[in-house]
């Protein structure tokens, strides 16, 4: 069964725009990455500074070796350099009713 992860990103007005094209370059390769589903970037409606990424992967395992690999890259210390505060990560089950 698949996992849903939801990414919650904090961005400053000043660095928004950057996120988004450095997320814009380099989602191609996320959603050829193993295990990826999905992914779609949205923004909060009530304050477009907060990005949410909502993501479908195969397995949870997919998703954590997909963030290492990120990691190893540099990417996410990229990223993170724009963020007002820690992003949020959260996997979700979906529950069979």
């Amino acid at each position: 069964m698949s996992i849903n992860v939801i990414l919650d990103l904090k961005v400053s007005t000043e660095s928004r725009e950057e996120l988004l094209s450095i997320l814009a370059s380099i989602l191609p390769d996320t959603r050829t990455f193993k295990g990826c589903q999905s992914i779609v970037v949205t923004h909060n409606s009530d304050n477009p500074n907060n990005i949410v990424l909502l993501e479908q992967w195969d397995t949870r395992a997919d998703h954590e070796s997909y963030v290492a690999w990120r990691g190893e890259r540099g990417d996410l210390e990229r990223l993170g350099a724009l963020l007002t505060a820690p992003p949020e990560s959260k996997y979700l089950d979906i529950e069979p009713i």
